[in-house]
């Protein structure tokens, strides 16, 4: 049986959208943060996603696994990228040095160095922000977009029943995953298996983990044989799909579309005419 992310119906102002006109102002919004390097407009995204969190009423004990998960990868990509100022060369062709740490011991002749630029600083937090931009606004999709418009909502996008069927068959995907591998665990457990004693080296702790690893993947495989059968029962793809529910755009997804496509607009004009670059405060050179 497939399962959906943990949605629930909190009567906020972005469950009351349109969930195409939310994905269509998701994508300008997506697009819009790639132009920019300035850390100045990153900014005004960043409030813009922050303000989408506080009108999905998304609570911490809702969705706390997903935030620690995504802040911390984002926290590691940026540390990354401020300690190795990955990235930035074709960004920024000199460096102002704030302060320099060095080691005090050398390997094999080399002496590990620390330099803290001025244009690393900023291109981190020009990432930082697009980043997590980015990231909570897409956290907010599977908690927010109800289960049962899924397949609809991308067929209401101009996507084929084939592909659409697909996709909402991709986001429940994950969360029946988890299901399984849950249960598997509680099972096995149940038999005296103590996957926290795991010992030995890489592939000795590969090989235990097969009484996890083996019974979920070979019931996902199983799992989609039957959707395939139930599929081919229905006549599925022999012709046009009928959906039980519709959608409707009203005024305010209108004007969610519009504001998307026009920030979307905006973005690209400020491109094209050498706004939103990479930006070094004048008064710090």
């Amino acid at each position: 049986m497939l399962v959906t992310w943990r949605y629930r119906d909190r009567k906020s102002f972005l469950q009351s959208l349109d969930p195409r006109a939310f994905l269509i102002f998701y994508a300008c919004f997506g697009a819009s943060t790639l132009l920019f390097w300035d850390a100045r407009y990153q900014a005004v995204f960043a409030t813009i996603a922050g303000a989408f969190v506080w009108l999905s009423r998304l609570r911490w004990r809702e969705a706390g696994r997903a935030w620690l998960f995504m802040g911390g990868f984002i926290l590691v990509f940026s540390l990354l990228t401020f300690l190795t100022g990955r990235g930035g060369a074709e960004v920024y062709k000199e460096e102002h040095l704030i302060r320099q740490f060095q080691a005090g011991f050398t390997v094999l002749g080399w002496t590990p160095t620390l330099k803290i630029t001025l244009e690393r600083s900023l291109y981190a937090l020009a990432m930082l922000l697009r980043v997590c931009s980015l990231a909570s606004m897409t956290i907010l999709i599977p908690y927010t977009l109800n289960p049962a418009h899924y397949g609809i909502t991308f067929r209401g996008l101009g996507l084929p029943d084939k592909i659409a069927y697909a996709m909402d068959l991709t986001m429940r995907f994950i969360p029946t995953f988890g299901r399984d591998f849950s249960l598997t665990m509680d099972a096995q457990r149940a038999r005296g298996y103590e996957i926290e004693k795991l010992r030995g080296g890489l592939f000795g702790r590969v090989r235990k983990l097969a009484p996890l690893v083996v019974p979920v993947t070979i019931h996902a495989i199983v799992g989609s044989e039957d959707i395939i059968d139930a599929m081919d029962l229905r006549a599925f793809g022999s012709g046009p799909r009928t959906w039980l529910e519709q959608l409707h755009y009203r005024r305010r997804d209108a004007l969610l579309i519009g504001a998307g496509v026009a920030l979307l607009a905006v973005a690209i004009t400020l491109s094209m005419f050498g706004f939103g670059t990479f930006w070094v405060p004048a008064l710090a050179l």
